[in-house]
């Protein structure tokens, strides 16, 4: 599996969009080198504005630029996008439904040593609760490629989730279709919801369940805001319950949206696999999954509570 920086992707489909889009302003809150804005920056040094450490500033600014009909993309850590400038992305982004495209990076445990400081962790549930905002967590290098396509031929304010580290890119998703889900493995017996990196995980839990005879369906929900409610009904009527897999809070992230749309309309047994009224600690990123319950073996315990 090749492997990949989500965030090298994101500099790099900037870049690209950049050279036939002039509309297309790209700010950085002084960590241009790590989102890789910097790729954006080097090339239209005259569309890239470095904020400093001022991420309140920074997008109310991107409100301004985009009521001039701008397409801003604003880049910080997923800690400061969504929790300090929370009142301006609020207020001034979303209220007026102008064109921002918050791309975050460094979300969810796997910054690793960071720690908890850093480990945006409640970010997905601040982003979802405001009207007029998009949600998209890609599972890979190429998938970040086609989100940031989609941000831009679609009006409004996004918030698009990368993490730290590289990560395998999966083969065989489909293409890529904001608000519809793609299902990776097909199966009767129980359904699995992942996002991001959580999506690897769930695969090789998949892959171990077929061993066992048991035949598990994988949806990768990359869009979290609007949900693909299609898709979970039908997990929800065809399959025996269903499993969410996210590196994040399990209180109002993709789990808390799956929650709602089963309790309305077709209730069946959900298991939530996510962080549990914690914090983030510093540690290697393969260590910290472990220790917060959220590796294929632990999807593969959760399918089993389901299946007995």
């Amino acid at each position: 599996m090749e492997m990949l920086y989500q965030r090298d992707i994101y500099g790099q489909t900037l870049v690209e969009l950049g050279k036939t889009n002039k509309d297309i302003v790209v700010l950085d809150a002084d960590l241009s080198s790590s989102t890789r804005t910097g790729l954006f920056a080097k090339q239209f040094p005259e569309r890239f504005f470095n904020f400093g450490v001022a991420e309140q500033n920074m997008m109310a600014a991107a409100a301004g630029i985009a009521s001039c009909g701008k397409i801003v993309f604003t880049s910080t850590f997923a800690i400061f996008a969504t929790g300090r400038a929370w009142d301006q992305v609020r207020n001034t982004v979303s209220y007026n439904n102008f064109n921002v495209k918050i791309v975050a990076t460094h979300a969810g445990l796997s910054v690793g040593p960071d720690g908890a400081s850093h480990q945006a962790l409640e970010d997905i549930a601040l982003m979802r609760v405001i009207p007029n905002m998009k949600i998209i967590a890609p599972c890979d290098g190429p998938q970040t490629a086609e989100a940031i396509i989609a941000c831009v031929q679609t009006p409004g304010p996004f918030y698009v989730r990368l993490g730290r580290p590289k990560v395998p890119t999966i083969e065989n998703k489909g293409s890529f279709n904001l608000g519809k889900a793609q299902f990776l493995t097909e199966g009767k017996d129980v359904t699995i919801i992942a996002c991001g990196i959580m999506v690897q995980e769930a695969l090789f839990a998949v892959a171990n369940l077929a061993k066992q005879g048991i035949k598990a369906r994988l949806i990768n929900m990359h869009t979290i805001k609007p949900l693909d409610k299609e898709a979970i009904l039908s997990a929800a009527r065809e399959t025996r319950g269903i499993v969410v897999c996210e590196e994040h809070s399990i209180v109002g992230g993709l789990a808390s949206g799956v929650d709602e749309i089963v309790v309305e309309n077709y209730p069946t047994k959900v298991i939530r696999l996510g962080v549990k009224n914690r914090y983030g600690q510093s540690g290697e990123p393969a260590e910290l999954l472990k220790e917060y319950d959220l590796t294929s073996i632990d999807i593969e315990k959760a399918v089993s509570t389901i299946i007995s």
